[in-house]
């Protein structure tokens, strides 16, 4: 009993530990981000927390690319590392993106009207088309897809090709990463399937068959290639 009393005791302090390791980098990630590079000796002295325990937490965050460093030489001794924040970390601070792509959208369907609305998200397909295109170098259809499902994972689709029993496959998407403007403007949806048809060729066809904006999971949609034509005897 004195044992298990002894270790939920060490398992407690190890959590506490932990917690107060994750409120000194979040301290750190302020600092930099209020005050610009820091030293390591600089950070120290305005957490109170000693220099060793600040270049531990430093190089945490440059195993996760959150903050880098460069060196600046001195009259004397070794150059000293000023530490910075980099490109990484801006989803760690207030982002009003999503507020400012609706906004624009309402402003553009306001100033330019209906037709000129539809006239802007055509031109977005067809750049859309040419971008994919170039990027593409598979013949097959098959192949293809797998192509159009990385292209949309760099652009956070956490897209994946899921093959089907009657040899068609699901290109699934299962991250909108253009959810609010989706919502504010439902054509942007109908774009996407314009864009997997023109880059597959007309003797596939591509249906959706989920779709995150009505309720599911995610977007899904079932790709396959026209039955062939039987001759007749």
């Amino acid at each position: 009993m004195a044992y298990r009393r002894h270790r939920k005791k060490c398992v407690g302090m190890s959590a506490l530990a932990n917690a107060s390791d994750s409120s000194v980098k979040d301290q750190i990630i302020q600092l930099l981000k209020l005050r610009g590079p820091q030293t390591a000796a600089s950070l120290a002295d305005q957490l109170g927390v000693s220099p060793m325990a600040i270049r531990q937490h430093l190089q945490v965050l440059r195993e996760k690319q959150w903050v880098s460093y460069t060196e600046e030489r001195q009259p004397v001794g070794r150059p000293v590392k000023r530490w910075e924040l980099t490109a990484q970390t801006c989803h760690l601070f207030p982002n009003n993106h999503e507020d400012l792509a609706i906004n624009l959208l309402q402003d553009v369907q306001q100033v330019f009207g209906e037709e000129g609305f539809a006239a802007l998200l055509a031109e977005r397909v067809q750049t859309q088309i040419r971008t994919y295109a170039e990027k593409l170098s598979a013949h097959h259809w098959r192949s293809r897809v797998g192509q159009i499902a990385q292209l949309r994972s760099q652009e956070g689709y956490m897209a994946e090709v899921i093959e089907q029993a009657d040899e068609s496959v699901l290109l699934v998407e299962n991250h909108c990463s253009i959810h609010a403007a989706a919502q504010a403007c439902s054509q942007f949806c109908a774009g996407e399937l314009e864009v997997f048809q023109a880059l597959l060729g007309d003797g596939i066809t591509v249906e959706r068959q989920e779709h995150i904006l009505v309720g599911d999971r995610r977007c899904a949609y079932r790709i396959s290639p026209h039955p062939s034509p039987t001759k007749e005897e």
